[in-house]
This record gives C-alpha cells, sequence and structure tokens, in this order.
C-alpha cells in the first residue's frame, strides 16, 4: 500500500465513527421532561410523566424516522431549580422540545427557549399569561380562567348571589380568583370576602373558619390537586359539609385521583375542568385501562395532559417529516385538531393556547366509587382573557 493510500485509509477510519455518531445524533429527538418529581407539587409532576410514557409505550418511540429520547430532571417545586433545569437540558443536553412544567420555571426560562427557539409544550401548567411569553409555547394542559369564568356563569344562572372565594396564594390561584370575581361581579353577584392560603404547608382550617363566619350562599375553592384530600378533611372537620354552604371550584379541588381519599362528605360538589375519568367516551374508556393498568391508580386530568401532550409531539413531527426545527415545528403543532381522552380538543392557530370543552360536574358515586359526573357541557372554550384578543 501506498503512503498516499495508507493516509486516506487511515482519515476515512478516524472520521467514520464521527459521521456515524453525527447519523445517530440526527435520528434521535430530544425531549427535556423539567417536572416536580418532589416536594409539595410531586404528584402533578409525576402524573403528567405517567401519562407522556403511556402514550409513548402505546405508540413506540420512534415516530417519523426518528427515535424518541426522554430526559427527565426533577426540579422538586423549585422555581429556581427549573430555571437552571432548562438551561441545562437546552445547553448541555442539547434538547430538541421542551416538555413544560411549572408557571415558575416556564416564565424563567422563557427568554431562553424564545433565544434558543425550542418548542415548548406545556403539559402542567394552568397560568394564562404563560403563553405570551415566547412564540414557542403551546399548551396541553388547560388554564384556570377557562373553568372558573365558567363557573361564576353556572353559580349566577343557579341563584347563587353571595359568595367567599379560597384560593391558594399563587399564580394560578390568583388568576381562578380573579376570573371567577369579575364573571359573578357581571353577573350580578358579591364576592365578600376573598381569602389566600399560602402554597407551602397550608392549614385551611383557620380560613375556613372565616368562611363559616361569613356564611356566603357559595363557596369558591381553587387549591393544588396535590392538597385536596387535606382540604377535604379539614372542610368537614370545620363541619361547612353540614352548613348549607355550597361548595365549587375548578377541577383541581376534586381530583380524580385524589377523589377516592376524600369521603362521602364531597358527595354533590360541583366542578367545571375539561377532563373527568368518568368521561363517556370509548377514547377514555381505553385510556383509563391502560393508565390503570400500569400505574394502578386512575387517571386524571395531569395524566392526560401529559397523554395529549405526546401526541401533539407525535403528529407534529409526522407532519415535518422529523423536523423539531423551531418555526416549522411550531407551525405544524399550531392548529391541530384530535379527539382527546378529556373529548374533542384543538390547538389555537394564532396563540398556541389549548380549546377544548369544560364540563360542569358533581361529585356522585358510580359503581360503589366516587366520580366526577359531567351534567353540563360547553365546547370548544379559549381562555376568555385570550379571546378577549
Amino acid at each position: 500500500m501506498s503512503y498516499k493510500c495508507a493516509v486516506s485509509t487511515i482519515l476515512a477510519l478516524s472520521i467514520a465513527p464521527t459521521l456515524v455518531g453525527t447519523v445517530c445524533a440526527q435520528d434521535i429527538i430530544k425531549l427535556g421532561m423539567v417536572m416536580p418529581l418532589t416536594g409539595p407539587l410531586a404528584t402533578a409532576g409525576q402524573q403528567v410523566l405517567a401519562g407522556a410514557r403511556l402514550y409513548i409505550r402505546q405508540h413506540g418511540d420512534t415516530v417519523a424516522g426518528k427515535r424518541i429520547e426522554l430526559i427527565v430532571r426533577d426540579d422538586a417545586s423549585s422555581a429556581e431549580n427549573g430555571k437552571r433545569l432548562i438551561q441545562e437540558a437546552i445547553v448541555n443536553d442539547k434538547v430538541d422540545i421542551v416538555g413544560g412544567g411549572l408557571t415558575a420555571d416556564l416564565l424563567g426560562s422563557a427568554m431562553l427557549i424564545t433565544e434558543a427557539k425550542k418548542p415548548t409544550v406545556i403539559m402542567l401548567s394552568s397560568t394564562t399569561s404563560v403563553i405570551e411569553k415566547s412564540p414557542y409555547f403551546v399548551r396541553t394542559s388547560c388554564t384556570l380562567a377557562q373553568s372558573s369564568a365558567i363557573l361564576a356563569d353556572w353559580a349566577v344562572q343557579n341563584g347563587l348571589k353571595k359568595a367567599v372565594t379560597l384560593v391558594t396564594d399563587f399564580s394560578p390561584g390568583q388568576e381562578a380568583e380573579i376570573t371567577f370575581t369579575n364573571n359573578f361581579a357581571a353577573g350580578g353577584g358579591q364576592v365578600t370576602e376573598a381569602l389566600r392560603v399560602p402554597l407551602r404547608s397550608p392549614d385551611f382550617a383557620p380560613f375556613l373558619q372565616r368562611v363559616r363566619e361569613a356564611m356566603p350562599q357559595v363557596l369558591f375553592v381553587f387549591i393544588p390537586s396535590v392538597q385536596a384530600a387535606t382540604f377535604a378533611k379539614q372542610f368537614v372537620e370545620r363541619g361547612l359539609d353540614k352548613a348549607g354552604i355550597k361548595l365549587i371550584g375548578p377541577g383541581d379541588m376534586t381530583d380524580d385521583s385524589a377523589l377516592v381519599e376524600m369521603g362521602d362528605a364531597m358527595q354533590g360538589v360541583v366542578t367545571a375542568h375539561f377532563y373527568s375519568a368518568a368521561h363517556p367516551s370509548a377514547t377514555n374508556a381505553a385510556f383509563t385501562a391502560e393508565y390503570q393498568k400500569h400505574n394502578n391508580g386512575r387517571a386524571n386530568f395531569m395524566a392526560v395532559s401529559g397523554y395529549d401532550g405526546m401526541h401533539l409531539i407525535y403528529e407534529g413531527l409526522k407532519k415535518t417529516g422529523g423536523s423539531a426545527d423551531g418555526e416549522t415545528f411550531m407551525a405544524a403543532m399550531k392548529g391541530m385538531t384530535w379527539e382527546s381522552p378529556r373529548g374533542p380538543m384543538s390547538i389555537d392557530r394564532a396563540t398556541g393556547e389549548v380549546v377544548h370543552n369544560i364540563y360542569v360536574r358533581k361529585v356522585e358515586k358510580m359503581g360503589g366509587e366516587l366520580r366526577n359526573v359531567e351534567f353540563t357541557t360547553y365546547n370548544n372554550i379559549r381562555d376568555p382573557r385570550v379571546a378577549a384578543k
């Protein structure tokens, strides 16, 4: 072999692994999911992740010729951790897509996500203002304004004109309180007292005592779903279940996965939400059965948000032929419609916001178990602030 040929052969052999690595990297779509897997909001993050993993299990980890690689990080329910971990996912792990979690994580990372042009599918946060912070945000969870507005209208229509609000004091709770109060007042109702409970280590008892003293017709409550069982226990201990005060709120309060622990005192509680494990459809029946099988627990709205988030990602990649390029992929996801376990849903073409049905439900016994039974449907609901624009 000549010297020239030998050098050429050595160069070819040395370059080959690099080319193989490049080809392999091009065949992988990295999805970075930063979720609260420990800390006070851990259950929510775990449920979103379980829903996403169920979708991958059902549909395989390959779409449009690309293998989906999940890179999961725990922010420990901390905004500071979340911002850092999203930055590390983008800069160090070089993720192609971000799976969005907590509101505070996304608000802190919006500028970085925009600069990096990383498509971000919000599967947990329910604060309206988040979607406006980056053109690379789409949402498959919900906004609290969607359900809070409808519940205010429902209350007024049913003759409930005097209310007290009790919400957790962070962005989603504040949004729920403001939306309910404005719609309730527009319908002729009056909120006589607005109570805000700390997010960490809440003790609902003193706030519930103030509710009992105020004796409204209706108590509107938003709390994170992970605190629902604690709230229900203290609600009963304070005797409010027998005080003649109607208890209503967004669906977090009667989270399907926690409802079994709340006891019969929750029967008759009215909530508005985009999903119930008891939603009567074949699509939902198949989803809930598979979720129960693999997770040994009842599916809830967090799980379906993660499940639908993965559906949106898979279908988006099919439309782009496997490209996760920021502009191309965002255009593919916006405007998409499909039949979810929650019912019909879509992604608003202009804003990336979720559009879906909101169901008014009542807690009832079905088959010996407490369930959120839907009795009124409001179709194709947009977030009221987004719709107003």
